[in-house]
């Protein structure tokens, strides 16, 4: 738990990071928010992908709020975070901070969105399938927050 004088920190693994581009961009100049969606998805699967031992798809984003725009330059930082695994589900929270350009200190980070990801484990032929069970040292890491339920 953080002291109430403590600045907010990323929630999770950083999972993805990249600098937002010129041609990111929507009509205004901001990054678009289709853009950081990708990305999001990107680094789920990838963390998603681990926990199945394999290949998954996105089958819900939950709660997806952009809390404030991303420029051109920006450091762009996903952060994910295995919430619950289910049969054949995996929920993740997902979070992005960014480092704006013109930020000096490599440390002073803003989240701009958040969101609730989940996904499926698939199989070759793009069935679902069960995700394999977690070792235990990896399924101590687990903590679901208790407004998650309703796992396939």
């Amino acid at each position: 738990m953080q002291a109430l004088d403590d600045a907010p920190t990323p929630n999770g693994t950083l999972t993805l990071k990249l600098i937002a581009q010129r041609h990111d961009t929507n009509l205004y100049g901001d990054i678009s928010g289709g853009w950081l969606m990708h990305r999001m998805d990107e680094a789920c699967e990838l963390a998603a992908g681990r926990v199945a031992n394999g290949r998954t798809a996105t089958v819900a984003v939950e709660g997806l709020d952009f809390l404030s725009p991303v420029r051109v330059g920006s450091v762009v930082n996903v952060f994910t975070h295995v919430a619950e695994v289910g049969r054949s589900s995996i929920r993740l929270s997902v979070e992005v901070w960014i480092r704006p350009p013109q930020e000096r200190n490599h440390r002073a980070l803003t989240k701009v969105t958040e969101a609730c990801y989940v996904m499926v484990a698939l199989d070759e032929n793009g069935r679902i399938r069960a995700v394999p069970a977690a070792p235990v040292e990896q399924s101590s890491l687990l903590t679901p927050p208790s407004s998650f339920s309703g796992m396939r």
